[in-house]
């Protein structure tokens, strides 16, 4: 039985993958800053949960420690995450720090602490959740892309190093989800000098072209188990189609046309 090991497992993609993988088979643990109020997962008999804050540095080695003591793990899903969302200029100093934390140092941490295992077995795989957003830029997310752009920087870069060793890594770049990310996993910055652009650019979006989780959840199984190299899977109709579009048509017609939509007068 293959093992994998998410972060964010609680809710949205990170459970609906979780699911999916225990639906073939594996067995999964499944971490979260709560595990206590899972009500779900911890009725799946092959799915262990464990906590996990990403941003506690001491808490990843102990929960990574009991993972391995489990058994074998075969794949990391780098999953945990959130966006910080508004104008630069309203975000406080503490958002900046705990969005870095979280989106980027919390994928390094998990993955160096992981790599010794994987690297004495001469297997394994990482696969870590960017987003379009580190493929493409919308307004008033640069903090957010900042983290998404890096992930996929240190990705490829991560997978010359680990080749050495026999290991995988690889990044799954979702659209949007309808999971209720707008509310959920959103943290807004504020400030009025830009309400009024904000305002539209939120105005624009649409969900009509969202996938599910359990969509989403199906190319991270195909990128766990299809055996390839490919690094990137830009994941749903929404993203495949913009990422497209960007790639076609230059960097710059794409960011004017970005700007016409969101922030048209």
């Amino acid at each position: 039985m293959k093992t994998i090991f998410i972060t964010g497992a609680s809710t949205g993609l990170g459970k609906a993958t979780a699911k999916l993988f225990a639906s073939k088979g594996w067995r999964v643990i499944a971490t979260m800053r709560k595990p206590e109020n899972e009500t779900e997962l911890n009725t799946i008999a092959n799915v262990t949960l464990l906590p996990l804050d990403v941003t506690n540095v001491a808490q990843i080695k102990e929960t990574v420690s009991k993972a391995i003591a489990i058994g074998s793990v075969d794949v990391v899903f780098n999953n945990a995450g959130y966006g910080l969302v508004g104008p630069l200029e309203g975000a406080t100093d503490e958002q900046l720090v705990r969005q870095l934390d979280t989106n980027l140092l919390g994928v390094i941490r998990i993955t160096q602490a992981f790599i010794p295992h994987f690297r004495e077995k001469h297997s394994g795989l990482f696969i870590n959740t960017t987003s379009m957003g580190g493929l493409l830029t919308f307004p008033f997310s640069s903090v957010y892309h900042a983290t998404k752009w890096a992930l996929e920087g240190w990705s490829e870069s991560m997978a010359f190093e680990l080749k050495k060793i026999g290991v995988g890594i690889k990044t799954v770049s979702p659209g949007g989800i309808k999971t209720d990310f707008i509310n959920r996993s959103l943290e807004l910055t504020k400030h009025p000098a830009y309400d009024q652009w904000v305002a539209k650019m939120f105005g624009a979006l649409s969900e009509d072209t969202f996938s599910t989780a359990e969509q989403i959840a199906e190319v991270v199984y195909e990128a766990a188990t299809d055996g390839n190299e490919k690094l990137r899977y830009p994941a749903g109709e929404d993203a495949k189609a913009m990422y497209a579009q960007r790639l076609q048509v230059g960097d710059e017609a794409f960011r004017k046309h970005m700007a016409s939509v969101f922030l048209a007068d």
